[in-house]
């Protein structure tokens, strides 16, 4: 097996040296210590001091000189948007009581699919929409200070 020796952010490693790749939910982004296999079977163990979240088209720097890139999977996630800011900042106050992960963007919030919030949300005036695509949410006030610069406005 395979040892990551760095984490590089997305842009910031050679491409050409990729040896795999591996598609990740959220959950298993934000690990501190991993086995991962590539979808071309190519096993790497992530072993860090401290957990750290690997983001999208991060690259993982592979003992051997080549590079294991980190792939963000689609996942069910609520699109949350309401009928102005403050609307918006009391719905994600509630969110946040409740210490649900969020990706927090100018005129919306992601959260995970929740049947049991969804309802909560719309009883207080939010406008969801089901969708699937890469959670990013935030990384917390008392996380690490690693940013990996990236434009989640997606």
């Amino acid at each position: 097996m395979r040892r990551a020796l760095a984490i590089h952010t997305a842009g910031q490693w050679p491409r050409d040296r990729r040896v795999d790749r591996a598609v990740l939910a959220w959950d298993d982004r934000h690990r501190r210590r991993i086995r991962l296999v590539g979808e071309g079977g190519t096993a790497v163990l992530l072993d860090l001091a401290e957990a750290r979240v690997l983001a999208d088209g991060d690259g993982l720097e592979l003992e051997d000189g080549g590079y294991f890139e980190i792939v963000a999977a689609a996942e069910k996630l609520i699109e949350i948007t309401a009928a102005d800011g403050h609307a918006l900042a009391r719905l994600a106050w509630h969110i946040g009581n409740r210490h649900l992960a969020a990706e927090i963007l100018e005129d919306r919030i992601l959260i995970r699919d929740d049947h049991v919030i969804a309802d909560m949300l719309e009883g207080l005036g939010a406008r969801l929409r089901r969708v699937e695509r890469p959670f990013r949410p935030e990384s917390g006030a008392y996380a690490g200070r690693h940013d990996h610069g990236h434009d989640h406005d997606h």
